[in-house]
């Protein structure tokens, strides 16, 4: 228990510590958010211009707009959008789920794929099968991810039709009654079968394309950990009791190499978030990616905060999961 209230507190911690570099941040960004908003005649007229800051508090000083904004979001208050003028929470409440959704699949998927063809790869060191893995998962972390969506686009759904084409559902199909926002998810609830079979469609290509990264990368972080691993005396001890050899992969080998990996997956999930926004903007898929490219354009500064804090909060979160995990997997993290 104290190990979870340790991370709990250094958790709480560097929410806190999101929310002001998010803010100074914001801040600091070149432009005037009314310039970017009013129209040319408004600007003309000061009245309306000294209207729109006192209105949005931007007349204020910068601490005081921190404190502001502080104790709004005790209240869960993220402020209004100067560009969809809706509260930053309703917003995000819509356009988080469809990039959560996108990024939790492919993460899932780089997982899977990638710590089986990394144990492989080790398995068969130097041999052909090796060679190739380490050859497609160098290829998977050097290919620009963009690139990457626009050939797959191209190929897949332009040329041979084998994927559906752009957002997150069939045009002739309606939304699934909204319970978490994941399509898939909500679909299934409901016993749509239909709805959730275009939404599984449409989620394939941008959750592979999105994935080809973090598959190269834990593959060649999954090889080398296994490798330290069969190489310790424990592994040799237990290869000369006659263990079968399947357990003493799970066993003894996998569980102690997982540690390394856990860690790269929690980054890795970070990229997957950043790498949402040109895959968005490709697969016109309405996420988190496409409202920040918009509000950073108009200078919407709520929204832009409300967009920081939200990926802030999940990289702490991931964080914390991942401390959790370590204990877990190493009891003896617990007692550190």
């Amino acid at each position: 228990m104290r190990f979870l209230a340790r991370r709990l507190a250094v958790s709480v911690l560097l929410a806190v510590g999101v929310t002001l570099v998010t803010f100074v941040l914001t801040n600091m960004v070149p432009g005037d958010p009314a310039t970017a908003n009013l129209g040319q005649q408004a600007l003309s007229n000061p009245a309306i211009v000294q209207q729109f800051r006192e209105e949005h508090g931007l007349d204020k000083p910068l601490p005081v707009q921190y404190a502001t904004y502080m104790g709004d979001l005790v209240r869960g208050d993220l402020g209004e959008s100067q560009q969809s003028h809706r509260p930053v929470a309703d917003d995000l409440r819509e356009f988080v789920p469809a990039t959560f959704e996108l990024a939790g699949t492919a993460l899932l998927v780089s997982l899977l794929v990638g710590v089986a063809f990394g144990v492989i790869a080790a398995l068969r060191r130097d041999r052909f099968v090796d060679q190739f893995l380490r050859v497609t998962s160098l290829a998977g972390v050097s290919v620009p991810t963009f690139w990457l969506a626009l050939l797959a686009f191209y190929l897949f759904f332009y040329k041979f039709g084998l994927a559906p084409g752009s957002g997150r559902l069939s045009p002739a199909m309606s939304p699934p009654p909204r319970t978490t926002g994941l399509y898939t998810v909500d679909a299934a609830l409901a016993g749509q079968w239909d709805v959730f079979a275009s939404a599984a469609g449409h989620l394939v290509l941008p959750a592979l394309v999105l994935a080809a990264y973090t598959i190269g990368l834990l593959t060649r972080f999954t090889r080398s950990a296994v490798l330290e691993v069969l190489g310790q005396d424990y592994v040799r001890a237990a290869r000369a009791k006659g263990l079968p050899g399947r357990t003493v992969l799970f066993r003894y080998t996998l569980r102690a190499a997982l540690v390394p990996v856990i860690t790269v997956a929690g980054l890795a999930f970070g990229s997957l978030l950043s790498g949402t926004v040109l895959v968005e903007a490709i697969y016109a898929w309405p996420g988190i990616g496409e409202y920040a490219y918009k509000s950073a354009t108009t200078l919407d500064l709520p929204a832009v905060m409300g967009v920081g804090l939200v990926v802030g909060v999940i990289y702490v979160v991931v964080n914390l999961v991942v401390d959790m995990l370590y204990g877990v997997i190493d009891p003896r993290v617990r007692h550190t």
